[in-house]
C-alpha cells in the first residue's frame, strides 16, 4: 500500500494535546519574529513550500500553495519553484532563501556550507538569516508531523 492509499494514522491534536499547542505556539512565534524581521510573507511562503516538496509533504504543499495563491503569487513561480535554480523567475534574495532552505531542510548531505550562509547574508542581515533558519526549521517539524501521521490534503481552505 502507497501512503496516497493509506488513512490517517493518528490525531496528534487529541492524543498529545499539549505538545501539538506548543508547536502551534512555536510556529506563531517564528511567524511574528520573521514578520518583525521584516521578511515578506510570500517569501516565507516559498520557503515552507520548498522544504515541503523536498521533504515530500503532500499535506504542506496543498496547505501552502493555497496560501500562497490566495495572498497573490503567480502560478508560473509556483510550477516552478521545485526548478527554481533553472528559472529567471526568482530574485536574488529569494533565490538566497531558497539555497538556505534547501540546505537546512537536506542537512544531512553537508550541513549548511559556508557559501550558501555567506550568499545569505548578503541578502539578509544576520537577524533575518536567524528568521529564515527558523522558518525552515519549523516547516521541516510540521512536514515530519504530516507526513509520520499521514494528514490528507485536499481540505485546507486559506484565510481571507
Amino acid at each position: 500500500m502507497t501512503t496516497a492509499e493509506s488513512f490517517p494514522r493518528l490525531k496528534l491534536s487529541e492524543l498529545a494535546p499539549q505538545v501539538y499547542s506548543a508547536m502551534g505556539r512555536l510556529h506563531a512565534t517564528a511567524e511574528k519574529a520573521a514578520q518583525e524581521a521584516g521578511l515578506e510573507h510570500s517569501l516565507l511562503e516559498l520557503v515552507k513550500i520548498r522544504a515541503s516538496q523536498i521533504n515530500g509533504c503532500a499535506f504542506c504543499i496543498d496547505m501552502h500553495t493555497l496560501d500562497a495563491r490566495a495572498a497573490g503569487e503567480r502560478e508560473q513561480r509556483l510550477y516552478a519553484l521545485s526548478a527554481w535554480e533553472e528559472t529567471p523567475f526568482f530574485t536574488a534574495r529569494e533565490r538566497a532563501a531558497l539555497a538556505l532552505t534547501e540546505a537546512v531542510t537536506l542537512i544531512h548531505t553537508g550541513h549548511v556550507p559556508d557559501d550558501v550562509y555567506q550568499a545569505a547574508l548578503k541578502e539578509f542581515s544576520e537577524a533575518e538569516v536567524a528568521q529564515l533558519v527558523w522558518a525552515a526549521a519549523v516547516i521541516n517539524a510540521y512536514n515530519r508531523i504530516a507526513i509520520s501521521t499521514r494528514m490528507v490534503p485536499g481540505n485546507y481552505t486559506p484565510k481571507a
